[in-house]
């Protein structure tokens, strides 16, 4: 199984590290870091990766337990996460690589239902890198003979630096509670403030597709075609992680209880056969 790939232009690197969770080990700007990062073959975790693939669902599942169609699926529930599944099962299994060059890579997952998630799908990653700006692309085809609650998204963290400041625009967020699932939603503008004493674990709806980190290093713009993004940074945390996803956390337990519909939730049910695929990007650039 290939080890790691190396994506590079003339600006920006990336290296990537399929056999771990299909996980982005580090992204780089010349010398800069963009990414928490680190050489594919020195990173022994995926937890510790600069980015990595939510798929079939991001963030939690509550109490690991997924009621569908009326079954119950108990979920496998990552050690360290108890007592919730998180961010499906993608970036704890190894991707095979189908096409890579010195600019583009294309990976693949295949899921056979098991304790982890109980529908089998089909996923891929697409990487390109150009410029100054690396171009993601994630799929995903249900597999199994049953319609099946599906999102995507990703969860990169981004190097916090003394004086990183965030900036994006959003309609409302999610309130936690202490066993950080969602309570209740509230209206929110988003962000845009400095990231030093910034205590955040929150999804934000509404999102408006593009989100901006500054700092006397580099200008980062995160760009998706998803209107989620969860947001997460403590004063503990040397990264700020930027997830943009397509819903809300919890939200498959959330529309078992009856709390809100999939669309408000945006879950999407893929019948048999149906796909679908989320585009996120980064730019990155020196500060002047």
């Amino acid at each position: 199984m290939t080890t790691s790939l190396l994506l590079a232009s003339d600006a920006l690197r990336c290296e990537i590290a399929p056999a771990l969770g299909g996980a982005i080990a580090g992204l780089w700007l010349g010398a800069t870091p963009v990414l928490r990062s680190s050489a594919a073959a020195a990173l022994t975790s995926v937890r510790n990766a600069g980015s990595y693939p939510l798929v079939p669902f991001s963030n939690r599942v509550g109490h690991g337990s997924l009621r569908w169609a009326g079954t119950d699926h108990p979920l496998v529930v990552p050690e360290g996460f108890e007592p919730h599944a998180i961010h499906g099962v993608g970036w704890l299994r190894p991707w095979s690589v189908l096409e890579a060059n010195g600019q583009f890579a294309l990976l693949s997952y295949e899921h056979q239902a098991d304790e982890s998630w109980p529908f089998a799908f089909d996923a891929s990653q697409a990487f390109r890198i150009k410029g100054n700006e690396l171009e993601l692309t994630l799929s995903i085809t249900n597999q199994s003979a049953v319609a099946a609650p599906v999102g995507l998204g990703w969860h990169p963290c981004f190097v916090k630096r003394a004086d990183t400041h965030v900036r994006f625009a959003a309609t409302g967020r999610w309130e936690m509670g202490d066993d950080k699932l969602p309570t209740r939603r509230s209206a929110s503008t988003g962000l845009d403030r400095d990231c030093q004493g910034l205590d955040v674990d929150h999804c934000f709806d509404g999102w408006s597709g593009a989100l901006h980190l500054s700092d006397s290093a580099l200008h980062t713009t995160v760009s998706s075609s998803l209107r989620y993004v969860v947001v997460y940074t403590n004063a503990s945390r040397d990264y700020v992680a930027v997830e943009p996803v397509s819903h809300v956390n919890n939200a498959i337990k959330m529309l078992e209880h009856g709390d809100a519909s999939a669309c408000e939730l945006g879950i999407r049910v893929l019948q048999p056969g149906e796909s679908m695929s989320a585009e996120m990007s980064i730019h990155a650039q020196a500060s002047s």
